[in-house]
C-alpha cells in the first residue's frame, strides 16, 4: 500500500466513520480542520484528504472500529509504516502483536509480524521494540538478515 492508496482508501472510509461518530459534516469538518466545503468534496469524490489530511484522520479517528476493521487494528502503526517507508527510526516498545498479527518467521530472538488486516510487516526485537515496518516483506527479511549478521544484537 501506498500513500496515495491509503489517502483513497481514507477518503472512502470518512463520512462512515463520520456517521459512526454521529457528526454532522459541519462538525467533522471542524474536528479535521477543513472546510465543510472540502469536507463535502471529499465524501462525493471531488477532492481527497491527501497522506497528510488521511494521517490526521487516522489519527483523530483511530478508535473506529470501521476503520480498525478496515486496517486491522492500530492505526497509528499502519500510518508509522506508511511514514517510514523510505527511513528506519527507533521505535518504542509494541504490546508483542497479541492482537491484529501473525508470526511469519522467529530467528535470534527477532520475529517478523504481519498484520491479518492491512497486510504490512513489522520487525520485532526481542523485548518487543519495532525495529521497522514495512508493506514489503523482503524489506523486513532483509533488515532480519543485516541484524543477525552484525554484533549489535
Amino acid at each position: 500500500m501506498t500513500k496515495k492508496e491509503f489517502a483513497e482508501r481514507m477518503d472512502s472510509l470518512l463520512k462512515p466513520v463520520r456517521k459512526e461518530y454521529g457528526f454532522t459534516q459541519e462538525k467533522m469538518a471542524a474536528v479535521l480542520g477543513i472546510s465543510k466545503k472540502t469536507l463535502v468534496d471529499i465524501e462525493k469524490g471531488r477532492r481527497t484528504l491527501g497522506w497528510t489530511g488521511a494521517a490526521a484522520f487516522a489519527a483523530v479517528c483511530g478508535a473506529s472500529g470501521i476503520l480498525q476493521e478496515e486496517f486491522g487494528g492500530e492505526m497509528a502503526d499502519l500510518v508509522a509504516a506508511l511514514a517510514f517507508a523510505d527511513a528506519v527510526p527507533r521505535y518504542p516498545k509494541t504490546m508483542g502483536g497479541k492482537v491484529w498479527w501473525r508470526e511469519v518467521t522467529r530467528e535470534g530472538g527477532f520475529r517478523i509480524q504481519q498484520n491479518i488486516l492491512s497486510g504490512h510487516y513489522r520487525l520485532l526485537d526481542r523485548e518487543d521494540c519495532r525495529v521497522m515496518a514495512s508493506f514489503e516483506r523482503e524489506c523486513v527479511e532483509k533488515c532480519l538478515v543485516e541484524l543477525l549478521s552484525t554484533e549489535l544484537y
